[in-house]
């Protein structure tokens, strides 16, 4: 939109079944968006209009919430689902406070998607090769990207916790700072964008999805979440004596309850379970923990006024929106029905079959199909709208014959 358009508030509309659109472009049939695929209203938040730093002809970036042309949010927008979780926590005087932390890699652009990604060349003229995990000089090769990076965050308003080179080769790591989970979903939304960006000016290439590379760790977005009490701002997991409440306890179990029906929300893709299911500190599985990352759930060390909950789920493929959303209306339903967790494992552990979740789309699909806490919890219309849309990308996967099947079964009898 031009930017006199903008300032003269004209409306933004689009056709609601922009909302399922599949990653390959398609939709599922018109049932799933209303059979008459009207409009939705495209409403920029007054606290997301960015100019983007990166640009050289000056341009602006606006986050918006898709509303139907009533007023009321669309069902079947994941940033309104979000802020509905969030409502119904403000119900009961509370509000979630959580933190992201996103994984990604940096490679040379690739243009032959046959061909595996490479790192880039660095300022020393090599290419990594994996010896720079955890290293205070790791990044120095690639200063300029990063340099710009810091530049631009600092520009649009992002915070930032921690930056770090992770084990794979050429990946690394933000910790954004905890708050609104609202404005992190924003957050995380916005600094993804503005990775690729700025990688595109490097003649670099961003890579978020789960498992770019074999015999690597995958890219995870680990979701950290408490719960304050409005007015007080204290920390409900924790008692005046700093040891862990029930609440605590019950959020655990809702995140349990949860974690397998929603796991095509943590994990929306084919490569989401090759990072699953070849894990790196990448568990597949609903166990709880005090600090052990083999488990879906770690409760990481921490104050009383800290007390979190880890979800290590999620991959930084994720939906940040909806992977926050779902992550949190699990908790929240533990809470309202007082679930009691199962108990805590420590060490190397077995998971049990009640504790153990989907490992392939088709299987999370399939799950989530079946089940009636999330119709319950995001309602039928996006439930079904989503897994349409998976499956048709399901599909198109499974119409293509893979390298692997022609090296390895071709000589097959």
């Amino acid at each position: 939109m031009t930017a006199e358009g903008f300032l003269e508030g004209r409306r933004l509309q689009m056709a609601r079944g922009v909302l399922l659109q599949c990653i390959m472009g398609g939709y599922p049939p018109a049932r799933f968006y209303g059979s008459d695929d009207g409009d939705l209203a495209l409403v920029p938040d007054p606290a997301h209009i960015h100019r983007l730093p990166w640009s050289k002809q000056p341009r602006a970036f606006a986050i918006c919430d898709a509303d139907e042309l009533t007023g009321e949010s669309s069902r079947l927008s994941t940033r309104g689902q979000l802020k509905a979780v969030i409502a119904r926590y403000a119900a009961l005087g509370l509000a979630p406070v959580v933190a992201t932390e996103l994984e990604f890699f940096i490679f040379a652009p690739n243009s032959d998607p046959t061909q595996p990604f490479l790192p880039p060349v660095g300022l020393d003229g090599r290419r990594e090769e994996g010896h720079s995990a955890f290293s205070v000089s790791s990044n120095n090769g690639l200063r300029p990207f990063f340099s710009e990076v810091y530049e631009c965050m600092a520009a649009l308003g992002l915070p930032r916790d921690t930056f770090m080179h992770e084990m794979g080769i050429s990946q690394f790591e933000i910790n954004l700072l905890h708050g609104d989970p609202l404005l992190l979903a924003d957050q995380t939304f916005l600094f993804k964008h503005l990775l690729k960006e700025v990688a595109l000016k490097h003649g670099l290439t961003v890579v978020c999805m789960a498992k770019p590379l074999a015999h690597t760790p995958g890219n995870s977005m680990h979701i950290h979440q408490s719960i304050v009490e409005i007015g007080t701002g204290r920390n409900v997991f924790s008692d005046q004596d700093g040891q862990p409440t029930a609440t605590f306890r019950y959020f655990i179990g809702g995140q349990q309850a949860g974690m397998a029906d929603f796991t095509a929300l943590f994990a929306p893709n084919v490569n989401s379970y090759q990072r699953l299911c070849h894990p790196f500190a990448s568990p597949n599985n609903a166990c709880w923990s005090h600090d052990n990352r083999a488990a879906g759930l770690r409760i990481p060390v921490s104050s009383p006024v800290a007390r979190r909950v880890e979800n290590r789920l999620p991959g930084a493929d994720a939906n940040p929106y909806l992977a926050i959303a779902a992550s949190l209306a699990a908790g929240l339903y533990g809470i309202e029905n007082e679930l009691e967790p199962s108990e805590p494992i420590q060490g190397e552990f077995d998971v049990p079959d009640n504790l153990s979740l989907p490992c392939t789309l088709h299987a999370a699909l399939e799950r989530l199909k079946r089940s009636q806490l999330a119709k319950e919890l995001f309602g039928k219309e996006f439930i079904e709208g989503y897994i349409a849309s998976k499956t048709m990308e399901l599909t198109s996967f499974l119409d293509e014959i893979t390298p692997w099947e022609r090296r390895v079964l071709a000589a097959q009898a």
